[in-house]
């Protein structure tokens, strides 16, 4: 007898197994047996479990569930499906030991080295406007990302979803990859791939409700209460999200095992470098405040402690929003996620950058979005300006939101790489969204693909935040203080709205790094700034360098030497950024 559920390739065929503990009978049909349910019944193990072997069965037979509970007849999709045709389609016997990995052996540099770009298949690239995005066509793309030097890609969900445009925040079948994106082959390949260029793959994966749409699950075998999902859902007030009415019921143990086969699905047969879970707050509540749903809270703490034991090198991050710390916290009892999206940080800065008038930008504001941290480690914290929530649902990209009649002019310009500037200095997890790079205008929607045009317009904004990427992850050994924990203020006038301040790691000549920022239209002239140490200190970036875009003003440019008393005099042009590190001694 196989281990495992769904569709489980054996010797000579395939083993089914399913859970419908309410149903009569249960069958499974396919073309490996002229969808006939009088051939190949499952027997009944005892447990809510049905099993059965099908000789001839392969890798490719489309196949599904004939459910009888009562006088209702039911087909279903395997809920444990690895393939499916479309999300109301078939499902497709698949063998995850087929694929050729041709020795990847990836593994995901250490957190203080991450650089996240987070990446919609669907709209990311396609040259066709009338057809939706694949994997295969975003590959296309890879050689921009890897010269961006990104060493990460979150993309947002994949699991099979209604339709073929959409987010992918209603799956339908989770444990498949949407057929309208090219299927599980093309995912491994799409993983191996990155791989290959030193880039790992995280994956969004959506588990505070299913669907609501095309979704087999909802009364699975014939059984609900209430009018409610069935087997697999909360059949009570719980059920309710605001997505529909179809929360998993997280205290019924099948239904946690199938979500925690789910994650661990990803990360062994695909490969994958971690999970970024969709809005954690309606895991562990029904309303996303107070934790009132405890089951839903040691789910996520149970996957977290498996990730941690089984894929050491993978990182779980959350989506919670609440500045809550018990999220990244592993003892008892934390939910135990690797880091989780820091609203304390994109929120001030993006309302420091898109504000109309200088004095509305508050400076406290921006130092405390860059000293934020959760359980006082700053890797704890993915850090961004622009994500697909912030920059949808009335919100729009951040060249946009400062101006909407010339979101390509000179002050979208530079305060929005002055937003990226911040976010690639402050201590945590950077992430810039897909077309930040090259100023994607307007808002972000899954049947509007990125403007590639854009990333020849303004080549040099992308090689601006290339040169930002490559700072951060000290790509030349002149700024390691950029991926330390170490952060302290220099300067602080509320009045100017200038900032100035230190990071370091271990301290010392190509560690220190000093990052000047001018949040105010007007340059700041002879700022006085002290450094860390007397002598020569070289500029590595000024965010208002001609070479990134012609009507910048090249001002800020120089090394500077730092007298005895350790101060030196910086000339800061307008929504700029200067930074600074010391040569090697000798």
């Amino acid at each position: 007898m196989a281990d495992g559920m769904g569709a489980i390739p054996i010797e000579g065929g395939t083993a089914f197994r399913v859970w419908a503990p309410h149903a009569d009978t249960v069958s499974v049909v396919g073309s490996f047996n002229d969808w006939d349910p009088a051939v190949n019944p499952l027997s009944a193990e005892g447990n809510g479990h049905w099993y059965g072997e099908v000789p001839g069965a392969h890798a490719g037979h489309e196949y599904k569930f004939q459910i009888r509970n009562g006088q209702n007849e039911l087909l279903r999709i395997d809920p444990y499906a690895r393939q499916v045709t479309s999300s109301v389609g078939n499902g497709v016997i698949y063998d995850h030991g087929a694929f050729d990995w041709q020795g990847d052996d990836f593994r995901l540099p250490s957190h203080d080295d991450l650089v996240i770009y987070e990446m919609h298949i669907g709209s990311f690239y396609r040259p066709d406007d009338s057809h939706v995005g694949t994997l295969a066509l975003a590959m296309e793309r890879f050689d921009h990302l890897d010269a961006l030097g990104v060493d990460l890609i979150q993309l947002m969900p994949v699991a099979e979803f209604a339709g073929d445009f959409s987010w992918g925040y209603n799956p339908a079948h989770i444990f498949a990859v949407e057929s309208a994106y090219g299927g599980p082959d093309a995912f491994k390949t799409f993983v191996r791939e990155a791989h290959r260029r030193g880039i790992g793959v995280v994956l969004d994966v959506v588990y505070n409700h299913f669907g609501p749409s095309d979704l087999d699950l909802w009364q699975f075998d014939g059984w609900s209460e209430n009018d409610k999902g069935g087997i697999y859902f909360y059949n009570d007030d719980r059920s309710q999200t605001p997505w529909g009415d179809s929360r998993p019921d997280y205290g019924r143990e099948e239904v946690r095992r199938f979500i925690h086969d789910n994650a661990m699905a990803w990360l062994r047969d695909y490969r994958l470098d971690g999970l970024r879970f969709d809005m954690t707050p309606f895991i562990s509540s029904v309303n996303g405040g107070e934790v009132d749903l405890p089951d839903g809270w040691s789910l996520m703490r149970w996957i977290n402690t498996t990730v941690r034991e089984q894929f050491p090198d993978c990182i779980t991050i959350a989506e919670d929003m609440h500045d809550d710390p018990s999220i990244t916290r592993t003892e008892e009892p934390g939910a135990g996620f690797h880091a989780q999206w820091d609203p304390a940080f994109v929120h001030p800065v993006r309302e420091a950058v898109t504000a109309d008038w200088d004095g509305d930008r508050s400076l406290e504001s921006v130092w405390g979005s860059i000293t934020s941290s959760f359980n006082d480690d700053a890797f704890q914290r993915v850090i961004f300006t622009e994500s697909h929530d912030e920059v949808a649902n009335g919100r729009a990209r951040v060249p946009e939101e400062i101006d909407e009649n010339d979101p390509t002019g000179w002050n979208a310009r530079k305060r929005s790489t002055l937003g990226a500037a911040l976010v690639f200095t402050a201590p945590g997890i950077p992430m810039l969204f897909q077309g930040q790079e090259f100023l994607e205008g307007g808002w972000f929607r899954d049947d509007v693909p990125l403007d590639w045009d854009q990333s020849t317009e303004f080549v040099g904004i992308s090689r601006l935040y290339r040169d930002l990427i490559r700072l951060r992850r000290n790509g030349d050994g002149q700024s390691r203080g950029l991926r330390g924990r170490g952060v302290g203020l220099l300067v602080g006038d509320e009045t100017a709205k200038v900032l100035a301040f230190h990071r370091w790691a271990d301290g010392g000549p190509c560690d220190d790094v000093v990052v000047a920022v001018n949040l105010s239209a007007h340059p700041a002239v002879g700022l006085a700034v002290p450094f860390p140490r007397p002598g020569g200190w070289s500029l590595r970036l000024s965010s208002d360098a001609k070479v990134y875009c012609s009507d910048f003003g090249d001002g800020g440019i120089g090394a500077l030497e730092v007298g005895d008393d350790g101060v030196a005099h910086v000339d800061l042009p307008a929504y700029s950024v200067l930074i600074y590190s010391q040569d090697q001694a000798g």
